[in-house]
């Protein structure tokens, strides 16, 4: 098979990764790609935006499968697109994937369906936002109704704090349009969790239950980012309780999604929070998650290729899927100044170092080469290092010291990856 993998991040190297291992692949290019893929995809000059453009290059290459990896191509209706001209792509069509490009149609949709989700009002004027802030009792969620790039959400302790952020996405347009609309919601309280699905708007496959890091600094601290680092599976939901989740917050979304004429297929992720009155959804998005995939695809074990080619053919794969009993832990580096402002084209040392390592992987995310060949930084997330263990602390442990040993000026990491799930393990 010759597949065509949209994207350029961290996750889109992790499914480049697990996808070249498939025996039915015969050929894999990635649009655009970054350094790290070159290393095992044909990297080809087609952003993931131009959808007229990667139409053409799927028919001059004969592609059989397009795999889609970011969300802003998903919500420009790359699907509908591609199965316009009959070619085979997994994702959500346009319709289904509002179910992550408008956070208010989202959480409409899921008070259709019954799903249980923080209380939450919408505001489309500022001033009408500021005034409810003013007049009730924080904590607040805002969160901008468009896509932002994991950067569209503060959560707020204080009114003053809430208020800054209604001007910033209102007023001073920090988002562009995706701030014109926003959510004021209930602050929940409870373990957060990422669960993730592959789907074919009826049936479910579940893949793993991984639990992400937000925020920029340690003990949770600081603005919120695309994530900084991840773990799988999460040692505080018990099977059985996993696919109870599922039953409360993803089945009946689907189940609603086709009755209103927008049936989902792809991969589905929900973001929740493990509360004393059960499971809610935060969020849902429309793709696979960037920290989470490269935690949760070193840890399957079956072919992903031929599940992505039957789900896009409106099939349902009927194998069950094979897991690693171990755990997996990531940590993301980043630049000087991320999620902000910041400089790229810094020195990477210690990559090489690192190739072959048993059961430690470095998937790229914001990479270069320069005149020389060598690695140079090229993003605000720059390199996403996993690794696996028996135990969770022993992937936390091989993890940072595959860390410590990449250097290159200004990089930032969390040291604490995966701190909160040991602690309620031996509590």
């Amino acid at each position: 098979m010759r597949v065509l993998i949209v994207g350029s991040g961290g996750r889109e190297h992790a499914l480049v990764w697990k996808i070249r291992q498939s025996p039915f692949l015969s050929k894999l290019y990635a649009a655009p790609g970054n350094a790290g893929i070159a290393e095992l995809a044909e990297c080809v000059a087609v952003g993931p935006e131009d959808i007229e453009g990667l139409v053409r290059f799927v028919h001059e290459k004969e592609i059989d499968l397009t795999v889609v990896g970011p969300e802003t191509p998903l919500a420009g209706g790359i699907v509908d697109r591609f199965q316009a001209d009959g070619l085979k792509i997994f994702g959500p069509t346009k319709a289904a994937a509002e179910i992550e490009s408008s956070k208010i149609f989202a959480k409409e949709m899921m008070v259709r369906a019954g799903v249980p989700t923080a209380e939450f009002k919408i505001f489309t004027e500022a001033a009408q936002a500021k005034h409810y802030l003013i007049e009730s009792e924080p904590p607040f969620v805002i969160k901008a109704d468009g896509l932002a790039a994991g950067k569209g959400v503060v959560v707020a302790t204080s009114c003053e704090e809430a208020v800054q952020a209604v001007t910033k996405f209102m007023e001073e347009k920090s988002l562009g349009e995706a701030g014109a609309r926003v959510l004021i919601e209930e602050r929940l309280e409870g373990e957060e969790l990422s669960v993730l699905v592959l789907t074919d708007g009826e049936n479910i496959a579940p893949l793993a239950s991984a639990q992400d890091h937000k925020r920029l600094l340690d003990m949770d601290r600081g603005p919120n980012t695309g994530g900084m680092g991840a773990y799988s599976p999460c040692p505080f939901l018990s099977e059985e309780d996993f696919h109870k989740v599922l039953d409360r917050t993803v089945r009946p979304l689907l189940q609603r999604m086709a009755k209103e004429g927008r049936p989902y297929r792809g991969v589905l992720y929900a973001g929740l929070i493990l509360t004393k009155n059960g499971p809610y959804v935060l969020e849902y998005n429309a793709r696979f998650g960037d920290p989470e995939t490269q935690v949760i695809l070193p840890r399957l074990k079956s072919d992903l290729l031929p599940l992505f080619l039957e789900i896009a053919e409106g099939r349902f794969p009927q194998e069950e899927l094979d897991w690693d009993e171990r755990y997996s832990l990531n940590v993301v580096l980043a630049s000087q100044g991320y999620p902000g402002t910041y400089e790229k084209g810094a020195g990477i040392s210690g990559l090489e170092g690192l190739k072959g390592k048993e059961d430690v992987f470095v998937f790229h995310a914001g990479t270069g080469r320069d005149e020389k060949g060598e690695w140079v930084t090229a993003g605000g997330r720059v390199l996403s290092v996993t690794a696996l263990g028996v135990t969770l602390k022993q992937a936390q442990e091989k993890a940072y010291q595959a860390v410590y040993e990449i250097r290159f000026e200004g990089a930032h990491f969390r040291k604490d990856i995966g701190r909160r799930a040991l602690e309620s393990v031996r509590s």
